[in-house]
């Protein structure tokens, strides 16, 4: 026995480096482990290792099949040990590598989240405002990141243009800020790769996220004064520091809101206000008379503390009237002058000196006195008594014995027989002119000597000692008051001739006489004015031949005419708010006669907008509203209703003067929203993601912009997620909300149950602050078919058929079946080639024209020639195509 040496060799790998696709799927063949054996031995293979995880291997073929996924970004090379036995020799080991492909397995992932930034509201045109960025984790072009803004909020045209972004990331602004219009915005910002291989296919992939941008506000709008216009009133000769009322101002750039300072710009006012809190107070001791009108107006300066952000300053003015009302701290005093023209800032006089004729008939006036008493308080306050005392004052009576104001002061006789030249050539009297209402400095005296005029006997002696007469006020000139007063001289001759006159001389301005007839005329109507003065006395003296002379009294009454239209006290501005009544009282004053129907006055409202919402007491002026007030009811954009009142007297001609009442409504936030119509009903076609679907509208009666501002959204419920709803404004209080399909959804017309979504829109508003506040309405969305499915060849329809030869068999001998699942179809069938066989072999052409196929699926005989030893079997290939395709392939797989 000779022992046998065995040659035989060990296998050897072909290759240790292979390459595989991230996206590889599955069961699909990874590589294959190859060895070769000199020997042609069979071969095992086996293999090892931690990464064997993601593979298996055909020990028989080798093939490696992948087990679990590949993630290039997770483990981008692997190792494992590969074993190979050929039955006879050791097993043979060999680290394989195993090189992972990168895919586009990987969209750009944003850093540095979340992106909020704050920006003020003049930040230039092109700033870089923020910079986002995203990383791609794939290689090559599919890691290189470009950047787009996709969508801004508040979603309009202009915002959209008002930002941009670079490619490296940088958001840039496009135009201004205006912090009062919007003070955030989101930006939505896409991050997409440069696309690369997924699958086989070139794949982009793209990701989004938000970039908030919150708007500060800058100092740039001037203040404005709230509760315009500012009016108060103060009594003369109050307390320095007394309040008279507080002017406020705020700030317009809200998100600022600087503190506001105040100050009086018009010179030499008697008033200072505090330059924090905007009270106006005395300054200076108030007299009323010595200012120039009762009305003092100012000039309030508002100016924010600080510059604003052109370093100027930010400021508004607004004018306050004070009305100064009078204090009884004046007393009367006299003075040496006609009423007509006395000037009262010059000195008061004490002293007066007149004449009388003795034994004057009684209420005779003085003569040659011009004695005026004022008393420069108003109203009631300059109401003051006259009186006489002194040696002689019961001889003589004063007239009036009440003044208001200014008035002429007459000594009348009273005692005749007392006004004797023989027992005295002078007499005095004092006048005492008493304020009553002012016990502290009430009165004045004024002396008056009076030099007594001789008389001699027989003079002319008229019937009555008194006339009592009257004239109109305002009378023509030439008016006869009285034909003819006469007296009796029982002297004859040329000593019996009387000639008639009046006195004093400073009566004739006034009136005259006829020197021979004794008629009383108007000399001056124009100086007739019962307002001024209501009563005149005079003395008619009838001087006979010898220059004696005889009086009597003449008492004119002055008649009052209705020359004085009623005077509207105080002005009427009211705020409140809606909701509430208006309660006033217009107050007015006739100077006419007191008591008589020219003074009497009466009150009305004027035809106008808003006067039959309000009554008025024709007797009182009490002005009240009807119903509480409505400020949506007003077309005025500030709430304001203007109600014109006239005052009338009851006089003839009748006069009457005008009062606007301005009242302003302030607004609630009493009205919820209301949609335009009870449901709305739209459609949109599948597979359209972002589509427009349609637009609801809804209102909000406010006036006012935030009480009346509406957000739409939708209610939860089944497929609202479907949809986005978008709210703008269209005008004051008028919003619509447009419906679209959400960009990341797409909806199969096939795969839906139901063809239509049924959602509930709500409409807030967004100011209420009951959370119940708002509206619903139903919104029905129809999805339309879209022609986007192919068609396909019933199998059961393409089935063998057998033919007779030589024309035995003619006309239609099968016919085909189609099926398309889109709603709108249109389906056709198209021949794309004929094949003749003989047994196994090709019979050319010879049958291409035997059968013919009917657009309708209908397959006929076409010839008499057909002939089984020639050609015993046709193939016809076949396909259907949907004339009505819109989307997609058209045509169905070929059948035969």
């Amino acid at each position: 026995l000779f022992p046998a040496v065995s040659g035989n060799t060990v296998p050897i790998f072909n290759m240790t480096i292979f390459y595989v696709p991230e996206d590889l799927e599955l069961g699909q063949l990874a590589f294959q482990l190859k060895a070769y054996d000199l020997d042609n031995d069979p071969l095992t293979y086996q293999i090892g290792g931690i990464d064997t995880f993601y593979f298996s291997v055909d020990s028989k073929s080798g093939n490696v099949t992948l087990r679990n996924s590949l993630d290039r970004e997770l483990q981008a090379r692997l190792t494992i040990t590969a074993r190979v036995s050929d039955g006879v020799n050791n097993e043979v080991s060999q680290k394989m590598i195993i090189i992972v492909e990168d895919r586009n397995d990987n969209a750009p992932v944003f850093q540095f989240l979340p992106y909020n930034a704050f920006i003020p509201e003049n930040t230039s045109l092109h700033s870089i405002i923020y910079t986002v960025f995203a990383n791609d984790s794939d290689t090559g072009n599919a890691s290189k990141v470009s950047y787009g803004i996709e969508e801004v909020i508040p979603d309009n045209t202009k915002n959209h243009q008002l930002f941009y972004i670079l490619p490296n990331g940088s958001v840039v602004l496009n135009g201004s800020l205006d912090y009062a219009t919007n003070t955030f915005y989101q930006i939505k910002i896409l991050a997409k790769d440069s696309g690369g291989l997924l699958h086989n296919n070139w794949i982009v992939q793209q990701s989004f996220n938000y970039l908030s941008l919150t708007i500060e506000d800058v100092p740039n709008l001037d203040p404005r004064f709230l509760n315009e216009p500012y009016s108060g009133s103060v009594p003369e000769n109050c307390d320095l520091g007394t309040t008279v009322l507080t002017v406020t101002a705020m700030d317009r750039d809200t998100g600022v809101n600087d503190e506001i300072l105040y100050d009086i710009t018009n010179a030499s006012v008697p008033f200072v206000i505090n330059v924090t809190t905007g009270t106006i107070t005395v300054r200076e001791p108030l007299d009323r008379e010595q200012l120039p009108n009762d009305e003092v107006l100012l000039e309030v300066t508002a100016h924010e503390k600080h510059p604003d952000i052109h370093g100027k300053e930010a400021q508004t003015s607004t004018l306050v009237t004070v009305l100064v009302t009078d204090v009884n701290d004046n007393k009367p005093q006299f003075y040496n002058c006609s009423l007509s023209n006395c000037n009262f800032s010059a000195s008061a006089q004490n002293n007066f000196t007149g004449n009388v004729i003795e034994h004057s008939s009684s209420r005779l006036p003085v003569s040659n006195l011009n004695i005026i008493a004022h008393d420069p308080d108003k109203g009631i306050n300059s109401s003051f008594e006259l009186s006489l005392q002194g040696p002689n004052a019961a001889a003589f009576s004063v007239f009036p014995t009440t003044i208001v104001g200014s008035g002429e002061v007459q000594i009348l006789v009273q005692n005749s027989s007392l006004v004797d030249y023989e027992i005295s050539h002078v007499m005095v009297v004092q006048i005492i002119a008493n304020d009553t209402g002012n016990p502290t400095d009430c009165c004045s005296t004024a002396t008056v000597t009076i030099d007594l005029i001789d008389t001699n006997d027989h003079s002319p002696e008229f019937p009555q000692s008194t006339y009592n007469l009257s004239v109109m006020e305002n009378s023509p000139n030439g008016t006869i008051i009285s034909p003819n007063i006469t007296a009796y001289d029982p002297d004859s001759g040329v000593l019996g001739q009387i000639t008639y006159q009046l006195l004093p001389e400073s009566i004739r301005k006034i009136f005259t006489v006829n020197a021979t007839t004794g008629a009383l005329l108007v000399h001056n109507g124009n100086l007739l004015d019962r307002e001024t003065r209501s009563i005149y006395y005079a003395n008619l003296q009838a001087k006979d031949g010898g220059h004696l002379v005889g009086t009597t009294v003449l008492e004119i009454t002055v008649l009052d005419a209705n020359d004085m239209a009623p005077v509207i006290i105080g002005s009427y501005f009211i705020s409140v708010e809606e909701g509430q009544n208006v309660s006033t009282q217009i107050q007015a004053i006739d100077n006419d006669e007191p008591g008589s129907l020219n003074s009497k006055l009466g009150f009305k409202i004027l035809p106008g907008l808003f006067s039959n919402n309000f009554t008025i007491n024709a007797d009182t002026g009490e002005m009240h509203s009807k119903e509480p007030l409505d400020r949506e009811a007003l077309e005025d954009e500030r709430g304001q209703m203007v109600v014109a009142v006239m005052v009338y007297d009851h006089g003839k001609p009748q006069l009457n003067t005008t009062v606007n009442v301005t009242i302003t409504v302030g607004d609630l936030n009493d009205n919820i929203p209301m949609f335009l119509n009870q449901s709305y009903e739209f459609s949109v076609f599948e597979d359209s993601p972002g589509s427009y679907v349609g637009e609801v509208k809804a209102t909000d009666a406010d006036q006012t912009e935030i009480n009346s501002r509406i957000s739409f959204r939708l209610e939860r419920g089944s497929g609202s997620s479907n949809f986005l709803i978008r709210s703008s404004r269209l005008g004051p209080g008028n919003y619509s909300g447009q419906l679209t399909v959400d960009p990341d959804m797409s909806l199969d017309y096939d795969t839906l149950q139901q063809k239509f979504f049924t959602l509930t829109v709500l409409a807030e508003n967004t100011a209420a602050d009951n959370a119940g506040d708002k509206a619903n309405v139903s919104v029905v969305v129809h999805i339309l078919d879209v022609n986007d499915e192919s068609p396909t060849i019933l199998p059961d329809s393409l089935q063998d058929v057998s033919v007779a030869e030589n024309g035995t068999q003619q006309g239609l001998i099968h016919t085909l079946n189609a099926f398309d699942p889109d709603t709108n179809h249109s389906v056709v069938f198209e021949e794309l080639a004929v094949t003749c066989f003989k047994g196994d072999s090709s019979a050319e052409d010879v049958c291409w024209d035997w059968f013919v196929l009917a657009p309708n699926g209908s397959v006929l005989v076409n010839s008499s020639d057909i002939d089984y030893e020639v050609c015993d079997r046709v193939l016809l290939t076949l396909r259907a195509e949907d004339l009505y395709t819109e989307k997609g392939n058209r045509y169905s797989q070929n059948g035969t």
